[in-house]
């Protein structure tokens, strides 16, 4: 009875753990692309490409999270 319950808990924990991450890595992106567009707007749409790209990888992470989570404990 307990061991099901705590594999439950670690998959869910280990999915929040992600997302706060992504989380946390996209907020530092954004301030850090707007920090460079700020100093050279010139090069504005060269740092939004580069900016989307590492936003998709970072929330990347939290989708891998799920899969696994969902992988994990198989249906019933």
């Amino acid at each position: 009875m307990l061991m099901p319950m705590l594999a439950e808990m670690t998959g869910n924990i280990h999915v929040g753990l992600a997302a706060l991450g992504a989380a946390i890595g996209v907020g530092f992106i954004g301030a850090k692309a707007s920090e460079a567009v700020g100093r050279n707007p010139g090069a504005s749409t060269k740092i939004l490409v580069q900016s989307i790209l590492a936003i998709a990888f970072a929330e990347g992470i939290v989708f891998f999270a799920i899969f696994l989570a969902t992988k994990a404990w198989p249906a019933q």
